[in-house]
Parts: structure tokens; C-alpha cells; sequence
């Protein structure tokens, strides 16, 4: 006699249980620091294709100016590993609470330096070769924050909405681009040029002191994960050296790069060099940053949407759907923008974003899942920041070279942009998802058995809702039984 199929019930898209108060903290928190540290990003690069170049490197050819201001905004993304590596492992050794202080403090501190530095002909040498000091402590501060906001804020999460809460943190990044763009379009509309390369650039980054006092003080009424203190109990003769980590997670990090390549390459070559090639052909500097904005604020609806998507069918198949809209975007960006349409370009930047933005939202989650507790702030920074040195820190210094080698044609870098991120998805259909942070079973999809249901409510709405995870040796409802709660991989 046959056995009757389990019913299968819809899941819902919105989470069904409440978040304790140390969560909705974390997501305050984090929120609020990847938005400050972005933003002082998203101004930099933005300032590195117009500004800088007259202000700072004004002795040179113009041409040769703008790729000496692409070389120092990828002076940060060189940083970026240095900051993860020290950073991570003092996250991994000493919580994760301690070190995001001292990451925010030093990321405003730069900012505010930045805003107050002299011109190249009032200082001399003296001018660039500061602002390359303060944009590498600007890199080095993000390396630890980047990765330890989304750990701190996943981590305090329900089970149910890691991913969605990891994207939040990177909401931060397009939310940064819109104040910073719409900051920019203003000054640079209400100002003259000589009034806007004097004093207007200085007024974002001079911003980031009052940000950095109000940050430190929503921080610290954020708590230490219980993730983190149950499994370091658990684990506590454990080595967290990033030598250790290396030699026994190189292979996860080299993929999960790859992975991640789509995203931060395609947002760096639109949204810093796309500033460049927009204000060269045809576009006022005032239309660039409102085409820039608009994209950016349609792409934090596309991140709250990937999150919430990312917790129901999976991190990896969010990141690769953003991946294979980045491979469309890549093919047909600059056809569109030569076109010299303001709507038809609007369009096709939002596109870009957009596509690489819900992707983006599968990050967080698959970066900190891929680890062990005791290993994760360092691996998930080093996979991180490693994606940001490889594909974004060099995207706008190769394309401002590459179509500048080929005569200004755009042929080049949109092959290699292609080749990149078809690279990427090939890699990421190879993978295959990491488990809970707790060491659990994932359930993706939108449809369940009941059994797998009623795990799943209880996993999500037991333990981690109340702000603990389950002691060691308890079993985790719908994990698997041979995984002890509480102990990681």
C-alpha cells in the first residue's frame, strides 16, 4: 500500500516571529555604522572622479591625474585585508561589541581629516600623500566593519531573517550613495565650480563627526552576540590565528570571492567610474549624481527585497540571480549611456545597481555561514575584503586604463567585466550552502512539510528569539541530530 505525500504548506516571505530587543538593537547599530562608513566611501570615490584630480593632482596631465585619483581610491580596498585580518581576529578573540567601536571611531576620524586637508598648491606633495594615509586608515577601519556589523547584527537575528538582517547592513552601501550623491547634486547645483572645488566638497566629509558621535552612542547599547559567547565557550582552546584560518578555509574563501566578484565589480565600474564616463560624454556633473542617487534608492528596495527572499530560497541563489542581471548589465551599459539619453541611461544605471544590489543581499549570510564561530569574523572579513581588493578596488583604475589603451572605445572592459562575472557563475553553480550558525540543517524553499514547518517555527521562534541559543547537547529542532546545539562546526 502506498505511503501518502506529506502535505507541503507556502512559506510565508515575512517572518512570523518577533525579534527580542538586543536584535532590533544590532540592526540599529549596524545599520547606522555601515550607512556612516559608505557614505564616507561613496563620497571619496565620487570626489575621486572630479575633484581630487584638480585639487590634489593638479601637476599632472588630466588623464594621468584621474588615474592617479582611481589609484588612491583603491588605496582603501588594499587596506581593507590589512584592517580584516587585525580586526577579525581580535573579533574572534575578544568579542565582536569592542572592536566595531574602535572601527567606527576610526573611520570618522579619517572622514573628518579628509575635509580639512590643504590643496596640492598650498602644501605641496604634502596633500596627496595625506590623503592617501587617511583614505588607507578609511580602508583599514572598513575592513573590520563591514564584516563585523553583519555578524554582530546575524547573530543577535531569529533564525529566520539572518540573511535579511545581514542584508540591512548592506542597505547601508546604496542608502550611503544616495545622501552622498544627493548632497553632491545639491552643493554642486546651488554652488559655483570655484565655490564647489574650494569649500562644498569638504561639507560631506566634515558631516561625518556629529554621524560618528551619534553612532558611538547607539552602539553601545548593543550586547556581545550569545552566538559568540556559547560557542567560544564551546571552543575556547581554540586557535584563532588568520595564519590557521587560511591554511584550512583557503579554498572556501577563494570561492566565495569569486562569488562575490559580479557584485562589487559591476557597482564600482557604474557608480565610480560611470561618474567619470558620464560627465565625459555628455552628462553635467549635477545630472551624473541625480542619475547615481535615483539608482542607488531603487537599489535599497532591492536589497530589503533580496534579504527577505535570501531566508526563504537560499543566499546563494539571490547572489546568483543579481549575478546573471550584472552579466546583462555588463553587455549593454555603455551602448545605452553613449546613446546620450538622460532617461534611457537613468534606466540602464538603475538596472546595474539594482541587479547588483539583490544580489548583494545574499552575502552577508553566505559569508558567515560558510565558518565556525571561532574562525568567522576572520574568514568572512578575509573572503570580503579579499572580493573588494581583487574586483572593486582596481575596477575604475582598469576601466579609466583599458578604454583609454583602446583609443576610448568601450569594447575591452565590457569583455572583461563578461568574462568576470561569467566566471563567477559558473563557480557558484559548483557550490552548494553552508549550514546555521548554531551548525543546523537549512531548509530553503517556498514550499514545506509540515514537519519541516513546525522545525522550522520552533528553530526560529524558541532559543534565538530570546536573545540565547541552546545549551550544549541539546538538540536543535529540525537540525541535524548528530549536530550538538550550541557547537559549531
Amino acid at each position: 500500500m502506498s505511503q501518502t505525500a506529506s502535505p507541503r504548506i507556502k512559506r510565508s516571505l515575512r517572518p512570523t516571529t518577533s525579534a527580542p530587543p538586543q536584535a532590533k538593537r544590532a540592526v540599529v547599530s549596524g545599520t547606522f555604522g555601515s550607512a556612516l562608513e559608505w557614505f564616507d566611501f561613496a563620497v571619496y570615490g565620487a570626489m575621486s572622479a572630479t575633484v581630487f584630480p584638480a585639487l590634489f593632482f593638479n601637476e599632472m596631465d588630466p588623464a594621468m591625474g584621474i588615474l592617479a585619483s582611481f589609484a588612491t581610491f583603491g588605496v582603501g580596498f588594499f587596506a581593507r585585508p590589512l584592517g580584516g585580518i587585525v580586526f577579525g581576529h581580535l573579533g574572534d578573540r575578544i568579542g565582536r561589541r569592542k572592536v566595531l567601536l574602535s572601527t567606527f571611531i576610526s573611520m570618522g576620524v579619517a572622514s573628518l581629516i579628509i575635509g580639512l586637508l590643504p590643496p596640492y598648491s598650498a602644501i605641496g606633495l604634502a596633500a596627496p600623500l595625506l590623503l592617501v594615509v587617511m583614505r588607507f586608515i578609511q580602508g583599514f577601519a572598513l575592513g573590520g566593519e563591514a564584516t563585523g556589523a553583519q555578524l554582530m547584527t546575524m547573530e543577535h537575528a531569529p533564525e529566520d531573517r539572518r540573511a535579511f538582517y545581514g542584508a540591512l547592513m548592506a542597505m547601508g552601501s546604496p542608502v550611503s550613495q544616495v545622501a552622498a550623491n544627493l548632497l553632491l547634486a545639491v552643493l554642486s547645483g546651488v554652488l559655483s565650480d570655484a565655490a564647489f572645488l574650494s569649500w562644498g566638497w569638504r561639507v560631506p566629509f566634515l558631516l561625518s563627526i556629529a554621524l560618528v558621535a551619534v553612532g558611538i552612542y547607539i552602539r553601545l547599547k548593543v550586547e556581545e552576540t550569545p552566538v559568540y559567547q556559547e560557542g567560544m565557550k564551546e571552543l575556547a582552546q581554540e586557535t584563532t590565528s588568520p595564519a590557521v584560518v587560511i591554511r584550512t578555509h583557503w579554498a572556501t574563501m577563494l570561492r566565495l570571492i569569486l562569488a562575490f566578484s559580479p557584485i562589487v565589480l559591476t557597482f564600482y565600474i557604474v557608480s565610480v567610474f560611470g561618474i567619470s564616463y558620464l560627465t565625459t560624454h555628455g552628462f553635467t556633473r549635477s545630472q551624473t549624481f541625480t542619475i547615481i542617487m535615483i539608482s542607488n534608492f531603487l537599489s535599497v528596495i532591492a536589497i530589503w527585497w533580496g534579504g527577505r527572499l535570501a531566508d526563504v530560497y537560499g543566499r546563494r541563489k539571490i547572489l546568483m540571480v543579481g549575478s546573471i542581471g550584472t552579466l546583462v548589465a555588463a553587455v549593454m551599459f555603455f551602448a545605452v549611456v553613449d546613446l546620450g539619453s538622460f532617461p534611457l541611461t537613468l534606466g540602464m544605471v538603475a538596472f546595474a545597481l539594482v541587479t547588483a544590489q539583490f544580489g548583494n543581499a545574499g552575502q552577508g549570510a553566505l559569508f558567515a555561514e560558510a565558518f565556525p564561530t571561532h574562525m568567522r569574523y576572520t574568514g568572512s572579513a578575509l573572503a570580503l575584503t579579499g572580493a573588494n581588493l581583487i574586483f572593486a578596488a582596481p575596477a575604475p583604475f582598469i576601466a579609466s586604463w583599458l578604454t583609454g589603451l583602446s583609443g576610448g572605445s568601450t569594447i575591452t572592459i565590457t569583455i572583461f567585466w563578461v568574462v568576470t562575472i561569467a566566471a563567477a557563475i559558473v563557480n557558484m553553480l559548483l557550490m552548494g550552502d553552508g549550514r546555521t550558525l548554531e551548525g543546523g540543517t537549512h531548509r530553503f524553499g517556498r514550499y514545506l512539510t509540515a514537519e519541516e514547518t513546525r522545525a522550522e517555527d520552533a528553530r526560529a521562534g524558541g532559543a534565538t528569539a530570546r536573545g540565547t541559543v541552546p545549551q550544549a547537547g541539546a538538540t536543535v529542532p529540525g537540525a541535524s541530530p548528530t549536530v550538538p546545539a550550541g557547537v559549531t562546526r
